[in-house]
């Protein structure tokens, strides 16, 4: 058993923007620790996160990574985040794991975009969240700007919990302590202002502390933890992750005042699907059933598929039993691991509150539950809402033979990255990959080359239009076919309306008095189906309808599925020919973020390829942020052109945001391309 209790275990998450220095955080807080012997540096690839041989080529987290450490009785889990927002997927499942969310900011940049996000990820999570000021001894900082500008963003709530001191050499508490020299603020009014903020959560200390009298610091760890939990303070932490200044306050802000995972919001299980699902929740006993929450999967070199969960109530240990999901059979814990960056380290057994690792279970999957009792068998977490991959690339081999490889490298890359898809349109017999960007497209590529030794030709892949329709119509297909033997006879009458953009496809069934056998249903429904997925006017699948098939007619001998099938599918055929069909496109959402004197080019651009602007935003050093939603076709040669415009500067992210009707010249070639298809 560990040396540790679930009370003596912290998990942090490390996230922000690329470059706040979260990766070098994370090694001065392992050297301030003891865990290692000194901090390694990102330039000599020497440090214990950024362990992937990609990695340190590009000197970059590209993955999230876990490290632990031991300080002062306190068990510290810490989770690394890639700042990419390319590489967001393991940066949120991350979040599953862990009580508190620690935003990482650079003193010199400020709030910055992937600052706004992560913020708002975290608040929407229910996780506690504090802020960490990195590089407060760059050149030129005004800490006490940065700290206003926080405020501003993210509200009264955030405030300092230490202040810089002595030359931005060391910091000094201002929750317990109420006076000492700073480099910036009052220590005095910070203590008071934290404090005042703290008690406003509970009216009995409010009370005591307004008739002065004197709060114990149990009181006030206790009001601290409250305020924690519902986002009424999120603290301000000041290091210098290179120089170590304010990392041994740091820690022991870690082991004094973040919570453990008992005093922390739990996230809501639920058990059953869909409407039906209950909420339930975990008890954290070391003697109760296992339940543990897999957030992470990595395929070692070494171990193979490596499975990384969270215990959230019971104890697991080598020869445990444990079932996936729902699965019938349970597999047998053969090791053990805690994760130290790319080292794998046994351990005896696994507590409420901890983060170990199992290898070689290849039925383990991303945010699977695991558990030694069927009383668990429908327990799962709420989906995270992963952004959505849009940037696609489709794929083949370049030598011939290399398809299953292919196949297997794919698979494996799905497994680890929950914002990287793979898709197969068997119509044009095309495997398209989606991502949420260049860089991380072209990530995947190197570690397919790399890892798999496969290579792979890429072209832009086909878009994604969608078909609907406009108005409401009615359609009728007769099928008779009467070849000398059994015949096939199927009269389907069907109405169709428009439903809202998203709201998806509908079958209703109203037939009455057995002009259509109820048997005899399901084959039109089949029929429909295959339209729908077919498309009727540019071979796009069909969405947003509700049909209604109200009327039939049926031969008691010649009446078989097949024929109900046909007669199904062209009766939809001209139903749709009559409402109006429309082809949609998939617009983005994109945030371009510019120079500040390219921002004319950059609309002009823009406004060229169909986009609407929607605002833009100021950031610091010179930059500005254009926000636009903008049709998806538009953007397959953006990241070059946009390269070329800014002088390299210039960076975008995309997320899916809704279908839109496509101008009507675009649906003229559409229609026509796909009605030579046809002819040929």
């Amino acid at each position: 058993m560990p040396k540790y209790r679930t009370k003596d275990i912290r998990n942090i998450a490390l996230v922000g923007h690329t470059g706040a220095g979260k990766t070098s955080l994370a090694e001065a807080l392992l050297a301030g620790s003891g865990a290692k012997g000194e901090a390694g540096t990102i330039e000599r690839g020497t440090t214990t996160m950024d362990h992937d041989p990609l990695e340190k080529k590009y000197h970059h987290s590209l993955d999230s990574a876990l490290a632990s450490l031991d300080f002062q009785g306190m068990h510290l889990n810490l989770i690394d985040t890639a700042g990419f927002p390319d590489f967001r997927g393991p940066t949120l499942a991350s979040l599953t794991a862990v009580e508190t969310t620690a935003i990482v900011v650079n003193a010199h940049n400020g709030v910055e975009l992937s600052t706004r996000r992560l913020m708002r990820r975290a608040k929407r999570r229910r996780l506690c969240r504090m802020i960490i000021i990195n590089r407060i001894d760059a050149e030129g900082v005004n800490l006490k700007q940065v700290v206003e500008d926080l405020r501003a963003e993210f509200g009264p709530e955030c405030l300092p919990v230490n202040l810089p001191a002595e030359n931005l050499s060391k910091v000094r508490d201002c929750f317990y302590q109420t006076d000492g020299d700073t480099d910036v603020f009052s220590l005095a009014e910070a203590h008071e202002a934290i404090i005042d903020q703290v008690v406003e959560v509970n009216d009995d200390l409010m009370e005591k502390y307004l008739e002065g009298e004197d709060l114990t610091r149990e009181e006030l760890h206790s009001a601290f933890e409250q305020a924690l939990r519902e986002g009424h303070l999120v603290p301000i932490c000041f290091v210098s992750a290179t120089t170590g200044a304010g990392i041994p306050e740091l820690l022991d802000f870690f082991n004094k005042l973040a919570p453990s995972p008992k005093e922390g919001n739990p996230p809501q299980f639920l058990k059953g699907e869909g409407p039906e699902a209950v909420e339930v929740s975990t008890t954290g006993g070391a003697s109760d059933h296992v339940i543990a929450h897999v957030f992470k999967i990595a395929n070692d070199p070494f171990v193979g598929k490596l499975s990384v969960f969270r215990i959230y109530q019971g104890t697991v240990k080598p020869d445990t039993q444990l079932y996936i999901g729902d699965a019938r059979k349970p597999f047998k814990v053969g090791h053990l691991f805690k994760i130290q960056g790319g080292k794998h380290m046994e351990v005896d057994a696994g507590i409420p509150g901890d983060i170990c690792a199992v290898a070689k279970v290849e039925d383990i999957h991303y945010d699977a539950v695991l558990h030694d009792s069927h009383d668990e068998d429908a327990y799962h977490l709420k989906p995270l809402d992963f952004p959505k991959p849009m940037y696609g690339l489709a794929v083949n081999t370049k030598t011939r033979g290399q398809e299953q490889k292919l196949s297997t490298a794919l698979q494996r890359l799905q497994e680890e990255d929950q914002c990287f898809v793979v898709e197969h349109n068997q119509e044009l017999n095309e495997t398209v990959m989606r991502g949420l960007g260049e860089l991380h497209m072209r990530m995947i590529l190197e570690r397919m080359k790399d890892r798999y030794n496969v290579e792979v030709n890429t072209r832009p892949p086909r878009i994604a239009y969608r078909e609907t329709i406009t108005r409401p119509a009615e359609g009728h297909y007769r099928h008779k076919k009467q070849t000398g033997g059994a015949g096939q006879f199927g009269e389907v009458f069907l109405r169709i309306r428009p439903k809202a953009r998203g709201e998806g496809f509908e079958f209703i069934n109203e037939v009455v008095g057995g002009a259509i056998p109820y048997n005899l249903i399901p084959a039109v429904e089949k029929g429909v189906k295959q339209l729908l997925s077919e498309g009727a006017v540019s071979g796009y699948s069909i969405q947003d309808l509700e049909v209604t098939v109200y009327d039939g007619k049926f031969h008691p001998v010649d009446s078989k599925e097949i024929a109900f099938v046909i007669a199904g599918r062209n009766a939809f055929l001209d139903a749709i020919n009559n409402a109006g069909p429309q082809i949609l496109e998939p617009i983005v959402s994109v945030d371009v973020t510019v120079p500040e004197a390219d921002m004319g080019d950059i609309t002009g651009n823009l406004a060229g390829r169909r986009a609407r602007i929607s605002g833009t935003e100021s950031l610091r050093g010179g930059l500005v942020t254009i926000s636009a939603d903008i049709p998806l076709s538009s953007l397959s040669d953006y990241h070059t052109e946009l390269k070329s415009l800014t002088q390299g500067q210039g960076t975008y992210t995309m997320e899916f945001s809704h279908y839109d009707p496509v101008p009507s010249d675009v649906q003229q070639e559409l229609v026509k391309a796909y009605k030579s298809k046809e002819a040929s």
